[in-house]
């Protein structure tokens, strides 16, 4: 496949893409230490109101909705979260949902969300060239034991290179990651609906080769245009009734 030479549709003036796409949302929370001095009977109560709550969210949607969620505990391995729910929807209103049920409940008294972004699923122009890469729309969330997430922001010399010195950029930081079978990518964008420009969430089950994928990334040209890639939270993923066991 050729290079794309008018990505962002300026110039051709293309007409808008109003095809139905999966919205994600990943929702951090920590904890208030308070919550603990409650009675162990009082804290049963209400993490089995917001067990309920939650996973409702999902149980009493039609199929058709498309709804997905994982949970995720970052209990020990980070300091301003405790937990993170990782949504999928192809409509914005039902995180909205997702969220009002949470906050119907007790818990949430003593939850704050430091962190939560949006973003959108959508085709890579950077990978449809390469065989059997990116084709897809739909991605396949939750599959390894670990998640690791961060949002990202490109410099804005990025947008004034050149399409080709762009790909040529991109092929090497692809084949730089193609040895790395363990880990698989969850590219999403949110210009213009949060703060980052993308974010970006790789699977695994296997740390230590993600670190070695991150490490080895920095060595390529495109990463001299990486605004920020923090903050990046590594969560392991657990049953939410697990997750909110961590909480104490």
């Amino acid at each position: 496949m050729m290079v794309d030479l008018d990505p962002s549709g300026q110039v051709t003036q293309r007409e808008p893409d109003r095809a139905q796409r999966q919205f994600l949302n990943y929702a951090f929370y920590k904890l208030d230490p308070a919550f603990r001095r409650l009675p162990q009977a009082e804290r049963d109560e209400l993490k089995a109101e917001f067990l309920a709550a939650a996973e409702g969210w999902v149980q009493d949607a039609p199929a058709e909705k498309g709804l997905i969620q994982r949970t995720y505990s970052l209990v020990g391995v980070r300091g301003d979260v405790d937990l993170m729910l990782w949504r999928i929807a192809f409509d914005l209103r039902e995180f909205q949902e997702a969220q009002a049920r949470l906050n119907r409940t007790r818990l949430m008294g003593y939850l704050s969300q430091p962190h939560n972004f949006v973003a959108m699923q959508k085709r890579s122009q950077y990978v449809n060239r390469i065989a059997g890469s990116g084709h897809g729309l739909e991605i396949l969330p939750g599959q390894g034991k670990y998640l690791f997430i961060y949002p990202f922001i490109k410099t804005r010399p990025w947008y004034d290179l050149t399409p080709h010195a762009r790909q040529g950029m991109m092929d090497e930081h692809i084949f730089a990651s193609g040895p790395f079978k363990g880990v698989r990518i969850n590219t999403s964008y949110s210009y213009g609906i949060d703060d980052q420009e993308f974010v970006v969430s790789f699977d695994s089950d296997y740390p230590q080769e993600f670190v070695d994928l991150v490490h080895r990334l920095r060595y390529t040209e495109a990463s001299n245009y990486t605004l920020r890639d923090t903050p990046m939270f590594t969560c392991l993923k657990k049953d939410l009734k697990d997750v909110l066991d961590d909480l104490g």
